[in-house]
């Protein structure tokens, strides 16, 4: 039986990045594509709870659903999937997900999450403009092709979890790293609407890349594909905070 593959992402179901990636995984196995039926950016890991979801059969093996990415990775595994699928893939995200911040909201990165909290080796990919801004997802998607036949033939482990960033190509070559920082200094806009209403806009601002050469910024700067393998244990095992908590504990209970 050829294995199956799971496609998503949070740019929404007719994206280039997803349906390239789609086109050039199709001979590795049976490709599922279950997406946001709209842009979900920023979304995070955040579950649709409080109303009903919808799942629109668009052709054949491919669903948008009115929610989040999480959302669809959930919904998936649990009721449209004949099987549970051996690789889950998010993206191609048109703009990068790199260091600490990016990964906690991004809505690509959080749908691989939600697979590898259901123990299945899951991917997050993602690519850089060039300096038009323009996107070569073809070039991507056939790296993540690549990969992922290595990865099935490898029996991947449950819970593997990997975050993907490419760079315009041509690429360098590959290198494993791991997070740096993109400190962003937001911005909200604030306007009046013809109801003389105040409403806000919330920006990214100004945006300060950071990290050393082990690191996805510093790897996709120089021409790189960086891998960044993610846990899922966010626990903070400094000493010096341990220490700190101690402190300010003492006596409490």
């Amino acid at each position: 039986m050829k294995p199956l593959l799971l496609l998503t992402n949070d740019d929404g179901f007719f994206a280039p990045g997803l349906q390239a990636l789609a086109k050039e995984l199709k001979t590795l196995g049976e490709v599922f594509i279950v997406a946001p039926d709209r842009e979900k950016s920023a979304a995070s890991l955040s579950l649709t709870l409080r109303r009903p979801l919808r799942a629109e059969r668009i052709k054949k093996n491919a669903y948008a659903v009115d929610g989040t990415p999480a959302d669809c990775i959930y919904l998936a595994i649990r009721k449209l999937l004949p099987r549970p699928p051996r690789l889950i893939l998010s993206g191609i995200n048109a703009g990068p997900n790199l260091g600490r911040q990016d990964i906690s909201y991004s809505g690509t990165v959080a749908a691989a999450l939600q697979g590898a909290f259901l123990q299945i080796p899951s991917i997050a990919i993602s690519q850089l403009p060039d300096k038009e801004k323009r996107f070569d997802f073809v070039a991507a998607a056939k790296f993540a092709a690549r990969l992922s036949e290595r990865l099935l033939k490898a029996e991947s482990p449950a819970g593997l979890l990997l975050n993907i960033n490419l760079p315009p190509p041509p690429f360098q070559g590959v290198r494993i790293t791991e997070l740096g920082e993109k400190r962003y200094e937001p911005e909200v806009v604030e306007k009046t609407d013809p109801r003389e209403k105040t409403y806000y806009w919330i920006g990214l601002g100004k945006i300060r890349r950071i990290g050393g050469k082990r690191s996805d910024i510093w790897a996709t700067e120089q021409g790189y594909i960086s891998i960044t393998p993610l846990g899922m244990d966010r626990t903070d095992r400094r000493t010096t905070v341990a220490d700190s908590l101690q402190k300010i504990l003492q006596g409490f209970v």
